[in-house]
């Protein structure tokens, strides 16, 4: 198997090498994260910063003075290995989307190929920010919500457990979903779609872009689903004017290698 300097296939390979070359990829990613993982847990655990206290602050006004309460003896720990998962998977994640662009890189051109930082920055920063989303406005704002139900037969008992087993899940949710404007940008460079289907089907993904984020939302709550919902439909807009740069980039490439190849013959 012919690899180029940066580790990348050049050429074209049979069907069960591409499944190799995946195979080898995906553990890249995993030892990846392995490794980030054992880094980010023996800081937390020899540091002598309370992550967890860092991660409470965002709804302290909302406990009341209170603490979260644990109700099993490792609870403690399994958070400390449940932050550190967390904060791997968003350090390591440009690592693991160079992996994936590594994969595919052999459909794209060099044009295309030099893409691939600008495009991984991009995304990274969308993740974080998606993982910020969540922890500074949505969660705050959930816990508010729920502070305001006006009722006094009921008291609250926050768990640890189930407000970091919220928190981690609805982040890495949010990071994923902020990723859209990228995955628009990627199918455009490929030619699986084009500009014009993203403004052609603008209704349907308002409609899908609303049901993903109910589904993402905790309970029935509307007002939660809207404070998903705004900037991720605000980035999937974004992503249908990148969409539409990258798309009439393209079409000009296209045309002028046409242009030189017939120059040629």
């Amino acid at each position: 198997m012919a690899l180029d300097q940066e580790g990348i296939i050049s050429g074209e390979m049979p069907f069960l090498d591409h499944l190799e070359e995946l195979r080898w990829r995906i553990i890249k990613m995993l030892a990846a994260l392995v490794i980030v993982f054992v880094i980010v847990f023996g800081v937390i655990m020899g540091s002598h910063i309370d992550v967890i206290d860092l991660l409470v602050t965002p709804i302290k006004p909302y406990l009341h003075g209170q603490n979260l309460v644990v109700t099993h003896i490792v609870d403690k720990f399994t958070i400390m290995l449940q932050i550190a998962g967390v904060i791997s998977i968003v350090i390591a994640s440009p690592i693991v989307g160079y992996q994936l662009w590594a994969f595919l890189a052999p459909a794209l051109n060099k044009r295309e190929r030099k893409m691939i930082l600008p495009v991984l920055t991009f995304g990274s920063a969308l993740f974080l920010s998606g993982v910020m989303f969540c922890v500074f406005v949505f969660i705050p704002q959930t816990m508010k919500l729920m502070d305001a139900l006006p009722t006094k037969a009921l008291s609250n008992m926050y768990t640890a457990d189930e407000y970091f087993g919220f928190l981690f899940m609805t982040s890495l949710a949010f990071g994923a979903m902020f990723e859209l404007p990228v995955v628009m940008l990627i199918a455009t460079s490929v030619g699986i779609v084009t500009p014009q289907f993203f403004s052609k089907y603008r209704r349907h993904a308002f409609v899908a872009v609303l049901f993903l984020c109910e589904l993402v939302t905790p309970g029935d709550l509307i007002i939660s689903t809207l404070i998903l919902f705004v900037p991720v439909y605000g980035l999937f807009e974004l992503g249908v004017l990148l969409s539409w740069v990258v798309y009439r980039a393209r079409v000009k490439r296209l045309a002028a290698e046409a242009l030189e190849g017939g120059a040629s013959e």
